[in-house]
């Protein structure tokens, strides 16, 4: 008939189009998270800073060694004098030449500044700490992103599995319908119903089909695009049942990120407090030079040519002893924003408290709900059975069967849904406590 040729064309295109994928590679998690970690381009940035910081925390950038610096000169002149002796004769000279040269290198070492060079270089390598902490919230949000995508890929990979199982028993009703209709067992109606069934079934995979491209790309981005749209993805899920919810909290309070950083934006403020403080104090530096100088000198002078090198050193004392009232300004407010980052501590304490139990909870209460689902699926199934066998025999209508087919479907989708959210809603908890990139996942 007509109507089965067109559905039939329908399912033919849906079964080549899944036997194009089954050849497909699977992309482990493992596999996802290396990926993601040398190539992604937000961790690429992120471990470049933490490279900048480290640089900074050197001991070429602390002021604890000398300068040397290198000077050279050359002048010439081109006068008209007159010169006047003590003996009464005079002379004049025009266009008269001479020119000097000099070259020197100069050494300078500050002796002591206060101690600022030494609360500086403490407060850069407290700087490269929190650039590598920061590295590490980038890459812990990184992987969570990364996960977040893979399970939806996952979640829509399974999804498209429920669809396509839909298909075929549509299909097969579809078949049956014919028979039956052919043989004068059944109306025009139930065959429509069916082909309607089935178009919808196809609608719904084609739209499922094109969101897991989609995801994937996603998935892709993340890694730095460094797969093709060809490979499908583990749909295994297991969860750390064994997770207390104690020693989580202990966990969170001491190895949180965000907690970690505050810690260590309070230690440079300490570190910004000492700084200002060392502008108190004098600071004594030592200067050396080697200097070479010659002097071409003109005809009015004395001395036709000179030339002197020689070694020079000195100690050199400084202090600042009322700059205005800047320093203590600065020593003011350096205090001020200390008491800040003590304030924002606590704030972000109370809020990561409320957010870990928020975290914990959801988690409980996913886990739940997708514990009911599976068993849900067992109901549904069963239900599904016997209305198809009753259905061949005749015994329930072709919308009663449906029902029951829809009803293991969705059932099929919330279990779905339901264990990924859960799985997710634990790697939540887990970055919340710092466990994240510690924990087989």
């Amino acid at each position: 008939m007509k109507v089965m040729s067109i559905s039939n064309k329908i399912i033919v295109l849906f079964v080549l189009c899944c036997l194009s994928t089954q050849a497909q590679d699977v992309l482990t998690k493992e596999q996802a998270v290396a990926l993601a970690l040398e190539h992604n381009y937000g961790i690429k940035i992120a471990n470049n800073s933490v490279e900048i910081a480290d640089n900074n925390a050197g001991i070429l950038n602390t002021g604890f060694l000398p300068t040397l610096t290198g000077n050279a000169g050359a002048t010439y002149n081109l006068d008209n004098t007159e010169a006047e002796f003590s003996n009464g004769e005079s002379t004049t000279l025009n266009g008269a030449e001479s020119n000097r040269y000099n070259a020197s290198i100069n050494l300078n070492y500050t002796l002591f500044d206060g101690l600022g060079r030494r609360y500086n270089y403490k407060r850069l390598k407290e700087e490269y700490q929190l650039s590598e902490l920061e590295a590490r919230e980038t890459i812990e949000t990184t992987v969570l992103q990364l996960f977040s995508i893979y399970y939806t890929v996952a979640q829509l990979s399974e999804n498209s599995e429920a669809l396509e199982q839909t298909i075929a028993i549509s299909r097969d009703r579809l078949t049956r319908a014919g028979y039956q209709f052919d043989y004068g067992q059944t109306t025009k109606l139930d065959v429509l119903n069916a082909e309607v069934d089935i178009n919808n079934d196809s609608i719904n995979l084609i739209n499922i089909k094109q969101q897991l491209k989609n995801t994937k790309r996603d998935l892709n981005v993340v890694m730095g695009n460094k797969l093709s749209d060809i490979f499908d993805v583990d749909t295994d899920v297991s969860f750390l049942l064994q997770l207390n919810k104690q020693e989580l909290y202990e966990k969170t309070i001491a190895n949180n990120v965000s907690l970690l950083q505050a810690e260590k934006n309070i230690a440079i403020s300490q570190y910004d407090i000492k700084t200002n403080k060392a502008q108190f104090l004098p600071t004594i530096g030592l200067t050396g030079t080697y200097g070479w100088n010659k002097n071409n000198n003109n005809a009015a002078s004395f001395v036709a040519v000179s030339t002197n090198s020689g070694l020079s050193g000195g100690l050199n004392l400084t202090w600042n002893i009322f700059d205005g009232g800047s320093t203590i300004t600065n020593v003011q407010n350096a205090k001020i924003s200390l008491e800040n980052q003590k304030l924002q501590k606590e704030q972000l304490r109370i809020d990561i408290e409320r957010n870990f139990n928020n975290a914990w909870d959801d988690y409980e209460n996913k886990l739940v709900i997708y514990q009911v689902q599976e068993d849900n699926i067992k109901t549904s199934q069963n239900n599904f059975d016997r209305t198809q066998e009753k259905f061949k025999i005749g015994q329930v209508t072709s919308i009663e069967f449906r029902q029951a087919q829809l009803n293991l479907l969705n059932a099929e989708l919330s279990r779905n849904q339901a264990k990924y959210d859960a799985k997710l809603a634990e790697l939540t908890v887990l970055q919340l406590s710092g466990d994240l990139l510690n924990t087989e996942l």
